[in-house]
């Protein structure tokens, strides 16, 4: 009896921790920051900052958001990057807190917004979604977003030309149980034609999906920037996240940092929740890439 009752003492201790763990990943956030040298950036003229941000989910951290915009301008970028579902695609959602939060970056640094499966979905539906996307995109364009709907732009950035290209893959890439044929051809053709562009710029990807991933860096990408797993939910040391919203397990992209020979994929664990509102070992962020010329 006296173990047993040991026995539940320790079951309800660790429930009580568990449950306390979960509520501080979902109030607050951590800043990850990661360096890359690459030789196509040996020309580069100091240091090129990039913050990355993904799956807000209309997530607040502090009134208006003031701790993110904080954490943005203090970590001084060149670029701003998004990589898709700030909002949250329900019928008579408020997109208010994410439109007010993207607003204010421009001023901080240039922002690119490539679209997630949320901004997709209200985009291609206005039948069910309204006009809600196309009032955000506006309003976020006249603020100085700029939007790489299967677009591209380039821009020198510390004596280099770095190329962002936004991909928006259709709705049925995001099907539950079920992986569709996305190819390098796919991104090649999903992708608007741009202007050929003098030297070799480096070459970043913003691709919401990773279960893609090979498609993306077959395509050529130097650098790969999804999110949409919100870290797998719950992640496992040594094993990476739990399950994906498509209902795949232990994904091999899901929160972090791979090298795969010349190519580099980091994926976000995201800002925030929307359906399955939980996390566990798997602190939101937001990410700070450091470009820098090789050793």
């Amino acid at each position: 009896m006296k173990i047993l009752t040991i026995l539940i003492i320790l079951a309800i201790t660790v429930v009580i921790a568990v449950a306390v763990e979960i509520y501080r990943e979902l109030h607050h956030f951590c800043v990850t920051d990661y360096t890359i040298r690459q030789a196509k950036l040996s020309g580069l003229s100091g240091e090129a900052v990039i913050v990355f941000l993904s799956d807000l989910h209309c997530r607040t951290y502090g009134k208006n958001n003031e701790k993110l915009v904080r954490a943005v301008t203090e970590a001084k970028p060149d670029l701003i990057l998004i990589g898709g579902d700030m909002l949250v695609g329900k019928k008579h959602a408020d997109c208010t807190a994410a439109l007010e939060f993207v607003k204010k970056l421009p001023p901080v640094a240039p922002v690119c917004y490539a679209l997630g499966n949320h901004e997709g979905r209200m985009k291609e539906n206005p039948e069910i979604y309204g006009y809600a996307y196309e009032r955000f995109k506006a309003e976020a364009m006249r603020a100085g977003v700029v939007f790489l709907e299967n677009k591209s732009v380039t821009a020198e950035c510390r004596g280099i030309p770095i190329r962002v290209s936004g991909l928006e893959l259709p709705d049925h890439t995001y099907k539950k149980f079920r992986k569709a044929a996305v190819t390098p051809a796919t991104v090649e053709e999903s992708l608007v034609q741009e202007p050929a562009v003098t030297g070799d710029p480096y070459t970043i990807l913003l691709a919401h999906n990773p279960v893609y991933m090979d498609a993306y860096l077959g395509w050529g990408a130097d650098l790969v920037l999804s999110g949409h797993l919100h870290g797998g939910l719950v992640r496992v040391p040594g094993l990476g996240g739990i399950v994906t919203p498509q209902g795949f397990f232990f994904p091999r992209y899901s929160g972090e940092i791979t090298r795969e020979g010349e190519q580099t994929v980091i994926v976000s664990r995201g800002l925030g929740t929307h359906t399955l509102n939980i996390r566990l070992f798997n602190m939101p962020e937001l990410i700070v890439i450091r470009l820098k010329k090789p050793l």
